[in-house]
């Protein structure tokens, strides 16, 4: 008799500790599957310090193979559920799909940044929802006080080093604090012009900073912010989101090159495609986190609308604490129904306070809902968040000790990049990527210049050259910028006689203007495979493709092809859904664009001249890395 499947998707606090309370009850009764966009645990709390430059990236990383025994990760991302074949349908990091077949699920896919019908805000934005967000807002802000200390306009000065905040809840409120004290210790090594400071302004509709928490506490967190001469504006908000700054609800025009968006999270649209009833984007569930009329479907977290029995007719609120409690008691009600543990349990709990961390010693705490502020809070929090987190305790806490005797390093690695993050995605976790099948609306997220500018076109396929912007480097080629290699002042081209061999080429790196040679067979912008770039192709006329110029040429199989998962846990090579039919995406972007067709006299490339925008010719396109 096989064993009972429990498949658990996403891996918050919630899927987190659902996984590790099975792991421990069934102990070889049960197959536990975990499906995940990444391969770790992401300890949202601490992410303001991870922008700030006080914990490495790791740190708040916890690996889930390495923590959660006799449980099996797959890495992708579920993009349909069939409730009625108990199968769940997902896309893995390199594009391929599977299926995954099971007893009970557990839906625990959390939250994804709220967006409101602001002008120029999805344009213009970051959200701070996962690890790449934190990256990039780290590399951005370092950017901006450099850029600053080197302007010699004032008025440019000013807008680089002013950062607009949305939201004052717990997010936001860390992230301002944290930011003030990052900035100014920068700008001790980089002094701006005479007079001028990095300004920080946290905005919000409420009345009061961290509206959630004790009113007492809240005035304590105000007065720390004012006190570190961040601008709290309460009762106001965005109007406008511009390339150059913001409008505010007062009429207050703002020059920024930053707009952090924190203004709350929305359950993830995933839950939303499952026709189930809802309750304000959360599927509804009772007491024991079971959905009715769906014995073998259970939902945790961000996702449901779990009964406060503690305030009837209410529901908990989406936070890590209930998070990870739910978990808890999800795992016991799973066993419970297929008769491994003990008897099902509701769900209840009672707050047992909050902590806010405001940088430095500074902190605002209400723990048994005794209110503390300064030191004393200070150390309750960092306490609670090593008592909280379920791994990397010591890592965590050598950093905070570096970070109290040894100045931080404010540089700039540059691995994230702005269209890479944008804050209207189903998956803040994961940083978009050349030839990812939702990378087509990354353009909308920005580029480094200003609050979510558009990425140059330099580094977007079929693209116009790229333009110089406030806070980038001129275009290569372009007016200011360098000259380009291979013209008058510049040197040989690369792949020319006398130059260096040329990127993707044998031997080369990736093309510069084809980041990851995303390809142009078709919408899904998928990439080449850098052996297939040398191979002559025929020339055919405009508007025809060229598998209708060369029939003869015989297709590659696809390694996107779906994987179907047998009953056994073998894989079968069939695909389950109708040729040509898209795979369904959680990403509400549009496809990618392929890119212009290539001339009609354009020459078959040879091995010392770099490939142009021509398409494959000898089947469908492979992801794979370059």
């Amino acid at each position: 008799m096989s064993r009972p499947r429990i498949v658990i998707v996403g891996a918050g606090f919630a899927g987190y500790r659902t996984a590790r309370t099975l792991s421990r009850l069934t102990r070889h009764q049960a197959d536990i599957v975990l499906l995940n966009p990444t391969d770790y645990f992401l300890y949202l709390p601490l992410l303001p310090q991870v922008a700030a430059g006080i914990l490495e990236p790791r740190r708040v990383s916890v690996s889930l193979s390495g923590t959660l025994p006799r449980v099996r990760l797959v890495l992708g991302e579920a993009d349909g559920i069939d409730l009625d074949g108990r199968t769940v349908h997902y896309t893995d990091p390199e594009g391929g799909e599977g299926t995954l077949r099971y007893d009970r699920l557990v839906l625990a896919a959390g939250s994804v940044n709220k967006l409101l019908p602001i002008p120029g805000v999805a344009e213009h934005a970051h959200g701070f929802r996962g690890l790449p967000e934190a990256l990039y807002l780290r590399d951005h802000v370092t950017r901006q006080v450099e850029l600053a200390a080197a302007a010699d306009d004032r008025a440019e000065c000013a807008a680089r080093c002013t950062f607009v905040v949305v939201g004052a809840g717990y997010t936001g409120t860390e992230v301002a604090a944290h930011g003030q004290m990052y900035t100014d210790a920068q700008v001790r090594r980089h002094p701006m012009r005479t007079g001028m400071r990095p300004r920080w302004m946290l905005l919000d509709v409420a009345e009061r900073v961290l509206p959630e928490m004790d009113e007492r506490l809240s005035r304590t967190a105000e007065r720390v912010l004012r006190q570190r001469g961040v601008d709290v504006r309460m009762g106001t908000s965005v109007k406008e989101a511009t390339h150059d700054g913001v409008l505010l609800t007062d009429g207050t025009t703002v020059d920024t090159r930053t707009l952090v968006w924190c203004v709350g999270v929305r359950p993830d649209p995933l839950v939303e495609s499952l026709g189930l009833p809802m309750e304000r984007g959360r599927l509804l569930v009772d007491p024991h986190l079971q959905v009715p009329g769906r014995p073998e479907l259970f939902a945790c977290g961000d996702v449901a609308a779990v009964p406060d029995l503690t305030k009837p007719g209410q529901y908990t609120p989406m936070t890590a604490q209930h998070a990870w409690r739910h978990g808890k008691v999800c795992a016991e009600n799973v066993a419970a129904s297929l008769g491994i543990g003990g008897q099902r349990r509701a769900y209840r709990h009672r707050d047992m306070g909050f902590v806010v961390d405001l940088g430095g010693a500074k902190a605002a705490a209400n723990p048994l809902g005794v209110p503390m502020s300064g030191p004393a809070a200070g150390a309750v929090t960092r306490g609670y968040h090593l008592a909280a987190m379920p791994g990397n305790r010591v890592r965590v806490a050598a950093d905070w000790l570096l970070d109290a005797v040894l100045p931080r390093q404010a540089v700039q690695l540059g691995l994230v990049r702005s269209w890479s993050v944008p804050l209207e995605s189903a998956s803040p976790e994961v940083a978009r990527v050349p030839g990812r099948p939702d990378a087509g609306s990354a353009g909308s997220a920005g580029s480094e210049g200003g609050p979510g500018r558009t990425e140059p076109a330099e580094r977007r396929q079929g693209g116009e050259p790229a333009k110089a912007r406030p806070g980038e480097e001129p275009a290569k080629s372009q007016p200011g910028g360098e000259p380009a290699k291979s013209q008058p002042g510049g040197g040989p081209a690369k792949g020319q006689p006398g130059g260096e061999p040329a990127k993707a080429q044998p031997g080369g790196e990736p093309a510069r203007k084809h980041p990851g040679r995303p390809g142009a067979d078709g919408a899904s912008g998928k990439r080449h495979r850098t052996s297939e770039s040398t191979r002559p192709r025929p020339a055919h006329a405009p508007g025809t493709s060229r598998k209708a110029a060369e029939p003869s040429a015989a297709p590659k199989p696809s390694t996107g092809a779906r994987r179907s998962e047998a009953p056994g846990g073998t894989r079968s090579s069939g695909r389950t859904r109708s040729p040509g039919a898209p795979a369904p995406t959680r990403s509400a972007g549009p496809p990618a664009d392929p890119g212009p067709e290539p001339p009609p006299n354009q020459p078959p490339p040879g091995p010392d001249i770099a490939p142009g925008p021509v398409k494959r010719t000898d089947g469908p396109a492979v992801e794979g890395d370059s």
